[in-house]
């Protein structure tokens, strides 16, 4: 039986959220002149709010704070996120299996000693291949799986994209979005097949290429002696 999820305590949820803030006014110049924005634009808006209609307007007021407050680092610290994962193996296929929607992610299907390798993504677009490395050898690596899965996937589509910042090639912040503006060409029951087809591709034990070791032939049926 699956272990129930433990509960965060207020004063752990807390320490998180400070570990983000400290985290994202590292790695984000921007981020703190936005989230003080966030802060005195609706505590200027509150305090006349609240000399001329009452106090019944502070507890909007502060409402209004937090939730101003809570957009801006929500934003910045993804952003702050994923320009501090850019450049690492497997932070495509990282980012994609944290993405809202039906997306099922097989990281690293292929790869090379190197770190270059390549991702696939099922979803209702079709089927996608992400590969991450030197572009000279992921693009083999994309060619070498796009032979290979065109013969299960059928009418599916079939994208494949270099993530990187060179031209032709898709900047990891600008991942999902990328993803999200494709056009939805399969039903969610068409998703589950094709995944659990492309699974079971993926499942099958390849015979390794060359001459069988000794050790591994069938061994001879013993001669019946002669009568």
């Amino acid at each position: 039986m699956a272990k129930p999820q433990e509960k965060v305590s207020f004063r752990e949820r807390l320490k998180q959220i400070g570990m983000v803030f400290k985290f994202t006014a590292k790695q984000d110049k921007w981020f703190a002149p936005l989230a003080a924005a966030a802060v005195l634009i609706p505590l200027a808006l509150t305090v006349p709010a609240v000399i001329y209609w009452g106090w019944l307007w502070l507890p909007l007021g502060i409402l209004l704070v937090l939730l101003a407050l809570l957009i801006v680092l929500n934003i910045r610290s993804t952003k702050a996120m994923m320009n501090a994962a850019e450049g690492q193996p497997g932070a495509a296929a990282s980012i994609l299996e944290n993405m809202r929607g039906d997306w099922r992610v097989t990281p690293a299907i292929s790869s090379t000693t190197q770190m270059d390798m390549v991702h696939l993504v099922v979803g209702r677009p079709g089927v996608i291949l992400l590969a991450e490395g030197s572009p000279q050898r992921v693009r083999h690596l994309l060619g070498q799986e796009k032979r290979r899965l065109a013969k299960v996937i059928g009418t599916a589509p079939l994208y494949d994209y270099v993530i990187g910042r060179e031209e032709g090639e898709v900047p990891l912040p600008k991942l999902r979005m990328t993803l999200v503006k494709l056009p939805r060409a399969l039903k969610p029951r068409d998703v589950t097949a094709l995944n659990r087809r492309l699974k079971a591709l993926s499942a099958r034990p390849q015979m390794p290429k060359g001459a069988i070791p000794k050790n591994m032939r069938p061994q001879k049926a013993p001669r019946m002696p002669r009568r």
